[in-house]
């Protein structure tokens, strides 16, 4: 075989898991924040273990890792906790396809008109500022206890995020590649689904990746408003019952929540924008 077939030959990709098992010493040399991750979890809660049971704190005050253990494993067995998790989930994963849309359309449409942009911007701004946490019992009064209103919530708190980032990445165009698309007589649209869209697209993830989080915030404070389902007002049921080791076994819940639905972002924008290194994309 030659040089030149060699080089054209297909390089094997392995996966980190066929990495370390290859060479463990050079994947850690490598990766130093792999075995980092998990020892600083080991750590933590190995800590709060040992401090909790020397000083003999009760449950009713900081529950020990392995209460907390206890608890999640006792509500999941039971499905208690699932029941109320798929419900905050729907709720959270509706807005954020409702924030999505909206927020890229609106964006898409206020970054192409100037005029547009400068009128409606202060008020938008103005809604930005506003905290959701205020406007949320008016939501709960105007569409009830209900899906509907944590659903808005959830919405209303994700939809900037996107809308800023949708903006932002529209107007960072470079300059030589819209003369480069007039020269070649390219119309609007043209232009606009060949070059300025995919410039934005890393900004528009980014929001995406901010919004679909903030969704989940949303929902819970809808839900602690007024709910009659949900992991926020399961929060509040431990809470009142003072069963703190089952309110840091929902907190867990909610952190695989936002965690999965982050990853789940992050791989589309790998798959979608391919080009682009997520780990340096910025948003605004």
């Amino acid at each position: 075989m030659s040089v030149l077939e060699d080089a054209d030959a297909p390089v094997e990709r392995l996966s980190p898991l066929q990495e370390f098992c290859r060479a463990p010493g050079a994947f850690i040399r490598e990766r130093p924040h792999v075995p980092l991750v998990p020892l600083i979890l080991v750590v933590v809660v190995g800590a709060w273990e040992v401090i909790v049971r020397a000083g003999h704190l009760p449950d009713f005050l900081l529950p020990a890792p392995s209460a907390v253990g206890r608890a999640l494993a006792s509500g999941l067995s039971s499905r208690l906790y699932l029941e109320h998790f798929w419900i905050t989930f729907s709720e959270s994963l509706l807005g954020f396809l409702i924030a999505a849309a909206a927020g890229i359309a609106f964006g898409t449409v206020i970054a192409q008109f100037r005029l547009l942009e400068r009128t409606l911007y202060p008020y938008l701004v103005a809604l930005q500022t506003l905290p959701k946490i205020a406007i949320a019992p008016l939501l709960i009064v105007w569409l009830g206890f209900g899906f509907s209103s944590k659903v808005v919530i959830a919405a209303l708190v994700a939809f900037f995020p996107v809308l800023v980032n949708v903006i932002v990445g529209l107007k960072t165009v470079d300059a030589g590649k819209l003369d480069l698309m007039r020269s070649l007589d390219a119309s609007r649209w043209q232009t606009f689904r060949l070059v300025t869209f995919p410039n934005a697209l890393p900004f528009v993830f980014a929001g995406l990746d901010i919004a679909i989080v903030f969704c989940v915030l949303g929902a819970i404070v809808g839900e602690f408003v007024g709910s009659q389902r949900g992991l926020g007002n399961l929060i509040l049921q431990f809470h009142t019952s003072l069963d703190i080791a089952g309110m840091f076994a929902v907190l867990l819940l909610l952190a695989a929540l936002g965690v999965g639905l982050h990853l789940v972002i992050q791989t589309i924008q790998r798959r979608v924008i391919f080009w682009a290194q997520a780990d340096h994309v910025i948003g605004a």
